[in-house]
């Protein structure tokens, strides 16, 4: 990323932004108690997971440091807020338009208690909202196709991070998928993922 610290990389979020935003949308009520690819989760913890990062990833954008930027993400279950509805479109659209300074991608910021350089937690964000996007799209069973920009950045930070020992703890261990598989479906094995997952008959 980057070329040696000056230039950092940069990507505008705000695509994947609204793509998780729309899903979110047509989410039903009947669908909150649904299961999610994430075992611990439902669609109201995705959703108030995805409430969470999203304010977390707004302000570590800003260097806006504080309760939102140190909460770990995984020392409670989250769930929905009551209401859910407009704030997380509103919070993603806040998320993207906080990446789109380029200060957000220089110096050091925030977030789950981390410290992180601007532009991993910008790519970090990233793959966040695509892998997300993927968990809240098949738990409710809507179609997704993530933005092409931001698939690619997941995809180059995940394969980066298959010889770190500390990955298995944070995405849990890579699902392999077959020769040829899409770059959808091999950023879903690289987050620890089953790209078939899909939702129980019932």
């Amino acid at each position: 990323m980057g070329d040696g610290g000056t230039t950092p990389t940069t990507l505008d979020l705000g695509p994947q932004a609204l793509i998780v935003a729309r899903l979110a949308e047509e989410v039903s009520e009947e669908q909150l108690d649904a299961a999610t690819p994430c075992p611990e989760y439902a669609v109201r913890n995705l959703l108030g997971h995805l409430v969470g990062l999203s304010a977390a990833f707004r302000d570590a954008g800003r260097k806006d440091l504080g309760a939102t930027t140190d909460t770990d993400p995984t020392s409670q279950l989250p769930d929905a807020p009551p209401e859910w509805r407009a704030e997380l479109p509103k919070l993603l659209g806040e998320l993207a338009e906080a990446w789109r300074d380029p200060a957000a991608w220089t110096g050091e910021t925030r977030a789950g208690g981390v410290e992180l350089p601007g532009e991993v937690a910008g790519i970090v964000a990233t793959n966040e909202l695509v892998v997300h996007g993927w968990d809240l799209a098949r738990a409710t069973g809507q179609p997704y196709a993530p933005d092409k920009a931001a698939l690619q950045a997941a995809y180059e930070m995940l394969a980066q991070s298959t010889d770190d020992p500390a990955r298995d703890s944070i995405f849990g261990p890579v699902v392999p998928v077959p020769e040829g598989a899409s770059l959808l479906d091999r950023v879903i094995g690289l987050s620890g993922r089953d790209p078939g997952w899909g939702t129980p008959a019932g």
